[in-house]
Protein backbone atom coordinates (compact mmCIF):
# COMPACT_ATOMS: atom_id res chain seq x y z
CA UNK A 1 0.00 0.00 0.00
CA UNK A 2 1.27 3.43 -0.77
CA UNK A 3 2.30 6.01 1.99
CA UNK A 4 0.43 9.53 2.30
CA UNK A 5 1.49 12.42 4.09
CA UNK A 6 -0.45 13.70 7.01
CA UNK A 7 -0.41 16.41 8.63
CA UNK A 8 -2.53 16.99 12.32
CA UNK A 9 -3.44 19.56 14.58
CA UNK A 10 -2.89 18.66 18.08
CA UNK A 11 -4.30 20.56 21.36
CA UNK A 12 -4.80 19.90 25.26
CA UNK A 13 -6.14 22.42 28.05
CA UNK A 14 -6.42 19.71 30.48
CA UNK A 15 -3.52 17.97 31.93
CA UNK A 16 -1.45 19.03 28.50
CA UNK A 17 2.00 17.49 29.28
CA UNK A 18 0.48 13.97 29.33
CA UNK A 19 -2.31 14.01 26.84
CA UNK A 20 -0.02 15.61 24.22
CA UNK A 21 2.67 13.12 25.25
CA UNK A 22 0.12 10.16 25.25
CA UNK A 23 -1.23 11.24 21.52
CA UNK A 24 2.66 11.26 20.03
CA UNK A 25 3.35 7.78 21.57
CA UNK A 26 0.43 6.51 19.56
CA UNK A 27 0.65 8.14 16.58
CA UNK A 28 4.24 7.14 16.47
CA UNK A 29 2.85 3.74 16.07
CA UNK A 30 0.86 4.84 13.13
CA UNK A 31 3.02 7.46 11.27
CA UNK A 32 6.40 6.47 9.49
CA UNK A 33 9.13 9.85 9.28
CA UNK A 34 6.74 11.00 12.35
CA UNK A 35 8.32 14.91 13.06
CA UNK A 36 6.81 17.18 15.47
CA UNK A 37 6.08 21.07 15.48
CA UNK A 38 7.25 23.29 18.38
CA UNK A 39 4.90 23.58 21.59
CA UNK A 40 2.74 26.48 21.57
CA UNK A 41 0.34 27.81 24.37
CA UNK A 42 -2.48 29.50 23.36
CA UNK A 43 -5.55 31.15 24.98
CA UNK A 44 -8.77 28.89 23.82
CA UNK A 45 -10.78 29.70 20.53
CA UNK A 46 -14.14 29.48 20.84
CA UNK A 47 -14.90 27.95 23.94
CA UNK A 48 -14.23 28.82 27.43
CA UNK A 49 -11.33 27.47 29.44
CA UNK A 50 -7.89 27.02 30.11
CA UNK A 51 -5.01 27.61 27.97
CA UNK A 52 -4.23 25.08 25.54
CA UNK A 53 -0.98 23.50 24.32
CA UNK A 54 -0.65 23.08 20.51
CA UNK A 55 1.66 21.56 18.62
CA UNK A 56 1.37 20.32 14.60
CA UNK A 57 2.68 16.49 13.40
CA UNK A 58 3.60 15.65 10.52
CA UNK A 59 4.21 11.90 9.04
CA UNK A 60 3.15 9.05 6.56
CA UNK A 61 0.06 6.77 6.78
CA UNK A 62 -1.03 3.56 4.59
CA UNK A 63 -4.24 4.12 6.62
CA UNK A 64 -7.23 5.14 4.32
CA UNK A 65 -8.78 8.22 4.72
CA UNK A 66 -11.72 6.77 6.40
CA UNK A 67 -9.65 4.54 8.73
CA UNK A 68 -6.79 7.47 9.88
CA UNK A 69 -9.82 9.33 11.22
CA UNK A 70 -11.46 6.37 13.53
CA UNK A 71 -8.28 5.22 14.95
CA UNK A 72 -7.50 9.31 15.49
CA UNK A 73 -11.07 9.36 17.21
CA UNK A 74 -9.94 5.97 18.95
CA UNK A 75 -6.94 7.84 20.57
CA UNK A 76 -8.77 10.52 21.62
CA UNK A 77 -11.38 8.67 23.41
CA UNK A 78 -8.22 6.93 25.21
CA UNK A 79 -7.34 9.88 26.22
CA UNK A 80 -10.81 11.24 27.98
CA UNK A 81 -12.03 13.34 24.89
CA UNK A 82 -15.44 12.02 24.70
CA UNK A 83 -16.11 10.99 28.74
CA UNK A 84 -19.75 12.53 29.97
CA UNK A 85 -17.30 13.57 33.31
CA UNK A 86 -14.34 15.17 31.69
CA UNK A 87 -12.96 18.54 32.34
CA UNK A 88 -11.78 20.42 30.14
CA UNK A 89 -10.39 19.34 26.44
CA UNK A 90 -8.03 16.59 27.19
CA UNK A 91 -6.72 15.73 23.74
CA UNK A 92 -7.94 16.78 20.43
CA UNK A 93 -6.32 15.82 16.97
CA UNK A 94 -7.32 17.79 13.59
CA UNK A 95 -6.74 16.41 10.48
CA UNK A 96 -4.86 19.20 8.99
CA UNK A 97 -4.03 17.61 5.38
CA UNK A 98 -3.91 14.20 4.05
CA UNK A 99 -1.83 14.34 0.91
CA UNK A 100 -3.00 16.68 -1.35
CA UNK A 101 -6.97 16.08 -0.90
CA UNK A 102 -9.08 18.95 -1.36
CA UNK A 103 -13.17 19.12 -0.40
CA UNK A 104 -15.29 17.01 1.48
CA UNK A 105 -14.67 13.81 2.38
CA UNK A 106 -17.79 12.31 3.89
CA UNK A 107 -18.06 15.48 6.02
CA UNK A 108 -14.78 16.07 6.52
CA UNK A 109 -13.46 19.41 4.57
CA UNK A 110 -9.73 19.19 3.69
CA UNK A 111 -7.68 21.09 3.98
CA UNK A 112 -9.06 21.95 7.02
CA UNK A 113 -10.18 25.52 7.10
CA UNK A 114 -8.46 26.56 10.80
CA UNK A 115 -4.91 26.16 9.26
CA UNK A 116 -5.42 29.74 7.91
CA UNK A 117 -7.76 30.36 10.77
CA UNK A 118 -5.35 30.15 13.55
CA UNK A 119 -1.79 31.24 14.85
CA UNK A 120 -1.54 27.97 16.42
CA UNK A 121 -2.28 25.74 13.78
CA UNK A 122 -0.21 27.97 10.94
CA UNK A 123 2.81 28.92 13.29
CA UNK A 124 3.84 25.45 13.70
CA UNK A 125 3.09 24.71 9.94
CA UNK A 126 5.65 27.23 8.91
CA UNK A 127 8.34 26.01 11.77
CA UNK A 128 7.95 22.49 10.89
CA UNK A 129 6.73 21.98 7.27
CA UNK A 130 7.86 25.78 5.77
CA UNK A 131 8.07 25.13 1.94
CA UNK A 132 5.12 22.47 1.93
CA UNK A 133 2.11 24.10 -0.10
CA UNK A 134 -1.01 24.44 0.90
CA UNK A 135 -3.30 22.44 -1.52
CA UNK A 136 -5.83 24.89 -1.80
CA UNK A 137 -3.91 27.91 -1.25
CA UNK A 138 -0.93 26.67 -3.49
CA UNK A 139 1.28 29.29 -1.63
CA UNK A 140 3.85 27.64 1.31
CA UNK A 141 3.26 27.49 4.56
CA UNK A 142 6.09 30.13 5.24
CA UNK A 143 4.34 32.29 2.89
CA UNK A 144 0.63 31.88 4.94
CA UNK A 145 2.01 32.72 7.94
CA UNK A 146 4.29 35.89 7.02
CA UNK A 147 1.12 37.39 5.45
CA UNK A 148 -1.26 36.36 8.15
CA UNK A 149 -3.19 38.52 10.02
CA UNK A 150 -4.28 36.38 13.16
CA UNK A 151 -5.13 38.53 15.84
CA UNK A 152 -4.35 35.35 18.36
CA UNK A 153 -1.97 35.52 21.53
CA UNK A 154 0.31 32.70 21.65
CA UNK A 155 4.35 31.24 22.47
CA UNK A 156 6.42 28.98 22.59
CA UNK A 157 6.70 26.23 25.68
CA UNK A 158 9.46 24.07 26.65
CA UNK A 159 8.38 20.82 26.08
CA UNK A 160 9.73 17.26 26.35
CA UNK A 161 8.05 14.36 24.35
CA UNK A 162 10.19 11.38 25.37
CA UNK A 163 13.68 12.18 25.37
CA UNK A 164 13.20 14.73 22.17
CA UNK A 165 13.37 18.26 23.14
CA UNK A 166 10.44 19.93 20.61
CA UNK A 167 10.72 23.10 21.60
CA UNK A 168 14.28 25.05 20.94
CA UNK A 169 15.50 27.54 23.40
CA UNK A 170 16.18 29.73 21.13
CA UNK A 171 12.81 29.83 19.41
CA UNK A 172 11.67 30.49 23.36
CA UNK A 173 14.13 33.00 24.25
CA UNK A 174 13.04 35.01 20.70
CA UNK A 175 9.89 35.65 21.52
CA UNK A 176 9.84 35.66 25.76
CA UNK A 177 8.09 39.25 24.97
CA UNK A 178 5.03 37.83 23.83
Amino acid sequence: MSLTRVLLGLGSNTGREAHLCAGLDALAGMLSQMRCSPVFESQPVGIKSGPFFNLVVSGYSELPLGELVRRLKCIEADNGRYAPDRKGLPLDIDLLLYGDLVGNFDGLILPRAEILKNAFVLWPLALLVPDTLHPAQQRSFAELWQAAQIEQQLGPVTFTWGDQLLTPATLILEHSGL
